[in-house]
């Protein structure tokens, strides 16, 4: 049996956005086909199953967040200014058409975490390496003297990031524009007292 070609991270992205849209236990190997535009057959040949397609996906997921992090931290401007250009992105993507799909991290913490510890693990992971990520923007801005240093990166990154779940969880049921960038300046202000 010949392995199937076929572009491997559109299928992982767009398996991402079949999980995101109906969550795991919803999503079905027919949802799975539509979107991924492979057979059943091919799915198991190439992922085993469809958790095997949900770890892959995961990953995919952590790679394009983490690409996506880097493109907006990487310029020369304050780190302050670069993560309020990254908080203006949550919210634009928090209340855009594809609201339901914002974090598939959280989706499938909120779903899975408990039922499945290798997954869980990997959300974990994914998680702690985005608020190391966040936490190192704080330490930098702390250091060319954007941040008074009060609160330790570590506390700023807590912060930071339980203000963005709340920010994409409130946008599930609120996702006015003006409500969603009026809480979001309100963060990055308490963020930067």
């Amino acid at each position: 049996m010949r392995n199937a070609e076929f572009d491997k991270e559109a299928v992982l992205r767009a398996a991402m956005i079949a999980f995101m849209a109906k969550g795991y236990a919803k999503t079905s190997m027919q949802d799975l086909k539509a979107a991924t535009g492979l057979h059943p057959g091919s799915i198991y040949c190439a992922f085993e199953n469809k958790r095997g397609l949900l770890l892959a996906a995961l990953g995919q997921y952590r790679a394009d967040r983490a690409e996506e992090f880097q493109h907006f931290f990487s310029s020369d401007l304050p780190k302050l200014l670069q993560l309020k250009h990254y908080l203006e992105h949550v919210v634009q993507e928090s209340i855009s058409c594809q609201a339901a799909q914002a974090c598939l991290l959280i989706k499938a913490l909120n779903e899975l975490a408990e039922q499945d510890d290798e997954v869980q693990a990997i959300l974990i992971e994914n998680l702690s390496d985005w608020q190391s990520s966040v936490g190192a923007v704080f330490h930098q801005a702390i250091a060319a003297n954007e941040l008074t240093g009060e609160r330790s990166a570590e506390q700023l990154s807590r912060f930071f990031i339980m203000g963005v779940y709340g920010l994409r969880t409130y946008a599930q049921t609120h996702p006015e524009a003006d409500i969603m960038h009026e809480l979001a300046e309100q963060l990055f202000v308490d963020l930067c007292r």
